[in-house]
């Protein structure tokens, strides 16, 4: 999210405001102007590497941590192929039903709940089973995993009920941090690897 705005309450918590912008185009004030992560990672950052770089924008992959994991699924279901494949450690999978998303979305997005299903990972499945291939890697002992942020559960049930092709894994005894990251990194790297050498 940006950094030094100013905006009254932009740091009043850390899963909200200067650092947590739940890759969502806000449309509320003072969010509206400035927070507008999904917009930056879905179209202006790859445009940007495309004039930049030699890349083959036919062949792209996601993948993203913990709030930036709920990022890459969602940016992935709501562009359909744009990507060959997504990822994510440790997800938030249903901001919509969760204390860090209902608090957040409420500021970003307005009272009406059923626009924030736009930017649920579980509620877009509902709607439209994804065909991207996904990986999600989900610790046993993450702390919020416990506490009910994170939904793995739901998502665990969608991916079921809508026979999308995503394989969920619990690794036991792995919490949130960058080690659990660090750990299980090149099952993921492997993964994209594979969705991105096939041929058309």
């Amino acid at each position: 999210s940006p950094r030094g705005l100013g905006l009254a309450g932009e740091n009043e918590s850390w899963s909200f405001g200067e650092g947590a912008g739940f890759y969502v185009d806000a449309t509320e004030e003072p969010w509206s102007r400035n927070y507008r992560m999904y917009s930056w990672v879905a179209k202006e950052l790859p445009d940007l590497i495309r004039s930049r770089f030699p890349v083959d924008h036919g062949r792209q992959s996601i993948f993203g941590h913990s709030m930036g994991g709920h990022g890459a699924l969602v940016i992935a279901l709501k562009n359909p192929g744009m990507f060959r494949s997504a990822s994510a450690f440790s997800p938030i999978c249903a901001p919509t039903r969760c204390p860090w998303g209902t608090y957040a979305f409420e500021r970003y997005l307005g009272h009406n709940q059923e626009i924030w299903k736009d930017w649920d990972t579980v509620e877009l499945l509902k709607k439209q089973a994804g065909d991207v291939p996904m990986l999600v890697d989900q610790g046993s002992e993450d702390e919020f995993l416990k506490s009910g942020q994170l939904r793995t559960d739901l998502l665990q049930d969608v991916v079921k009920e809508t026979s999308s092709p995503a394989e969920i894994r619990m690794q036991t005894g792995y919490d949130h941090s960058y080690y659990f990251v660090g750990s299980f990194l090149e099952d993921h790297v492997r993964f994209h690897d594979h969705y991105l050498r096939e041929r058309d």
